[in-house]
């Protein structure tokens, strides 16, 4: 075994962000290869990063020590878990992104089992700043309601996301969707709290990677406030209940009570008030949640932790997601070329010239 961790990448789609953790200055991994299909994509990313490409497991050497499997797994006709099987069966660690069906997540867990070896789930999002400190805030409350919106693409992220910030998934009921436009609407319950989730249930086949209206946007409401997650990539906020003190009702200015809740601001950000722009975004704080993955399984492999426990929670990830998507059904299909994203500039010039009108 090298001095550094030697990581083996299968797939060079959103491979590709685990490459550029893996090749960062200063990364606690050695990239030791590239497994893919062989094609212009894989030997161009292959030749810049100067190591081999393989286009089987059967090629890989021997002193690979993890393999982040960035491939499509069974509910997308992927290879994805047979690709992780085969790398487990030689000894090797396994990180690999979701999403995954629950059958075949379930005999992943056990293959890694039997074979000695650390296998993970990387739903990715979790291991954003924003994402982390949004879960870190929710822990410390008790939510009396939960209400989510999604892109279709990126739902199994999003019952990730929530299932850490509400501490479990289950009990939870996930009726038949109502509603129509972009968006289906589903109102139930999870981890036993009231539940609404907004699923934009659209996808352009030729172009999965476009076309959503959003990533995650998350509101979890306490008996003192709610927390928010306004997108992905931030900001967390924290806005206190409204609430107009009793001794305002005999003062001649509502202001004039001495209630301390009225000196709260209406919404604080928990955290950073900025957002990435969405080429940092790819640049680094994307790479730098993978090599956060990453370095999460050596960790596991190294403390030899059993993967079947961990995996419990993916299982009812997994699990819910399924349920979830049974209810939306298939995907409308949509045609065309992306929508162009619009800058907030010419918002931004509408309401000046209205406030100083």
């Amino acid at each position: 075994m090298s001095a550094r961790p030697r990581v083996l990448v299968c797939g060079t789609g959103f491979g590709r962000v685990h490459l550029a953790a893996l090749t960062a200055p200063g990364s606690a991994f050695e990239l030791a290869g590239i497994l893919a299909r062989g094609g212009e994509r894989s030997r161009a990313c292959a030749e810049e990063s100067g190591v081999p490409l393989h286009t089987g497991v059967e090629t890989v050497p021997g002193d690979v020590d993890l393999a982040c499997v960035v491939l499509l797994g069974d509910v997308n006709g992927g290879p994805g878990s047979r690709v992780a099987a085969e790398l487990m069966a030689r000894g090797v660690h396994v990180l690999q992104e979701g999403p995954l069906l629950r059958d075949e997540l379930a005999g992943s867990l056990r293959a890694a089992r039997r074979h000695g070896v650390v296998y993970q789930v990387n739903t990715h999002y979790v291991h954003l700043p924003p994402v982390r400190r949004f879960i870190a805030a929710a822990r410390t409350l008790r939510p009396v309601y939960v209400e989510a919106a999604c892109s279709v693409q990126v739902s199994y992220h999003l019952f990730d996301i929530l299932g850490r910030a509400l501490g479990g998934l289950r009990p939870f009921d996930l009726p038949a969707p109502t509603g129509g436009g972009p968006f289906r609407t589903i109102d139930g319950t999870l981890a036993g709290v009231p539940f609404t989730l907004r699923v934009q249930n659209q996808l352009h086949p030729a172009d999965p990677d476009n076309h959503a209206h959003l990533l995650h946007r998350v509101t979890i409401g306490a008996e003192g406030g709610t927390l928010t997650l306004a997108d992905t990539h931030g900001p967390v906020l924290w806005s206190p209940r409204p609430h107009l003190p009793a001794e305002a009702r005999k003062t001649t200015r509502l202001d004039a009570a001495a209630d301390p809740g009225l000196d709260l601001p209406t919404t604080s950000a928990i955290g950073p008030a900025g957002t990435p722009t969405y080429r940092e975004m790819l640049a680094t704080v994307w790479p730098d949640a993978a090599h956060r993955a990453i370095a999460g399984t050596w960790q596991a492999a190294r403390d030899r932790i059993d993967p079947l426990p961990a995996g419990q929670h993916y299982l009812s990830v997994t699990g819910i997601w399924q349920t979830m998507a049974t209810a939306l059904g298939f995907p409308e299909r949509l045609s065309g070329p992306p929508p162009r994203p619009m800058p907030a500039d010419e918002l931004i010039a509408a309401a000046r010239t209205e406030l100083e009108g």
